[in-house]
């Protein structure tokens, strides 16, 4: 499905991270690879260091946390907010929805709209699209959370999942305001949604004492079916495949060139992932950052923005850039998105006890 979207604008960037830091080479002892192997894999995948919440944090504490910080540093003030809208596979809770809990406790009115939405990988494009419409019928701003604290489903001792998975949160603001048009593009293939999936937790499996059982797999590691699974192969082709196919198309329908843009801001699944398709597409890497799964870790929908403060700080706030954006992931599910983001109000990470 291909949209279009004019005069809407990202104007303020706020990334959150825990405290908390693991690093790759104190965890090699959890996995079934010789310590040579580990090594290798490291520099392969770009593993070292991944943020990780305690067990008790939720998407909510970072979002309050990060409302709270912009509230202070005066970013934003309640009454200009229109609508919250959450992305996320973490929920608090099954009921009540992350908004509604943000809404109340940052003391927003009762007359803010207020939307969680449960997507992974593609959050961030889900979350802009979902803002992108609210403000073709609001004049107020949007308030975009992608958050996840995945780290709290990935089993420690499997070598594929948890090493580049990273907890953190982005709190985006969105208005209507002069802009160069929008190109949107977003795909779905649920036929293979089993290359990334939760078994157990949901109604179709609840979790019981079987679904907590730890198993090796083919492969060597060990996750029960609470845990995260990811069919890394799978997940490899379908980026080289098909993302890398929608790209090309994208950039040929809208006359594009890759001179054309100041940055290419994708999710972070990992690094050899990315050097792949970025090879294939014809990216030059200093257009193309890769280096968030290192840093922090991959934090799933959020993935997007923490790379574009992380790496281009500066330029969003001091200039217009030409960006392309994508993810792909989870669903599957894979999108575009051909967008100005610059001259910014805010932009900053900064990081919790959470």
């Amino acid at each position: 499905m291909i949209m279009r979207f004019n005069n809407k604008k990202i104007t303020t960037m706020l990334g959150l991270l825990p405290e908390m830091e693991s690093y790759f080479d104190d965890e090699i002892g959890n996995y079934s690879f010789t310590e040579k192997q580990s090594m290798r894999l490291k520099k392969v995948m770009g593993y070292n260091c991944h943020r990780l919440s305690k067990e008790s944090t939720t998407v909510s504490d970072f979002a309050i946390y990060g409302i709270n910080y912009m509230f202070a540093n005066n970013w934003i003030n309640r009454n200009e907010i229109g609508a919250i809208v959450v992305v996320s596979l973490c929920p608090d809770y099954f009921v009540p929805h992350i908004s509604n809990i943000i809404q109340a406790e940052c003391g927003f009115g009762e007359n803010i709209i207020c939307l969680d939405i449960a997507q992974g990988c593609c959050g961030f494009l889900v979350g802009l699209m979902q803002s992108f419409m609210l403000l073709e019928h609001i004049d107020k701003k949007v308030l975009l959370v992608n958050g996840d604290v995945i780290s709290h489903k990935v089993s420690r001792r499997d070598r594929n999942d948890y090493p580049l998975i990273g907890d953190a949160a982005c709190i985006t603001v969105l208005e209507n305001s002069e802009s160069s048009p929008i190109y949107f593009e977003m795909n779905t293939d649920g036929k293979r949604r089993n290359a990334l999936i939760i078994p157990a937790g949901g109604f179709k499996m609840p979790c019981n004492i079987e679904t907590a059982k730890v198993k090796m797999d083919s492969e060597g590691n060990y996750r029960s079916l609470d845990n995260i699974c990811m069919d890394g192969s799978e997940v490899f082709n379908f980026v080289q495949s098909d993302v890398s196919k929608m790209l090309k198309d994208a950039f040929d329908s809208e006359h594009k060139t890759i001179e054309d843009f100041d940055y290419f801001f994708f999710h972070q699944p990992n690094k050899f992932m990315l050097k792949k398709l970025a090879q294939k597409v014809g990216i030059p890497f200093d257009k193309f950052p890769m280096n968030l799964v290192e840093n922090f870790g991959n934090p799933s929908g959020a993935s997007i923005p923490m790379t574009a403060i992380f790496n281009a700080r500066d330029e969003l706030i001091n200039k217009n850039n030409s960006c392309c954006l994508s993810a792909f992931g989870s669903g599957l599910a894979w999108g575009v998105v051909f967008m100005d983001i610059g001259n910014l109000n805010n932009c900053e990470i900064i990081e919790s006890d959470l």
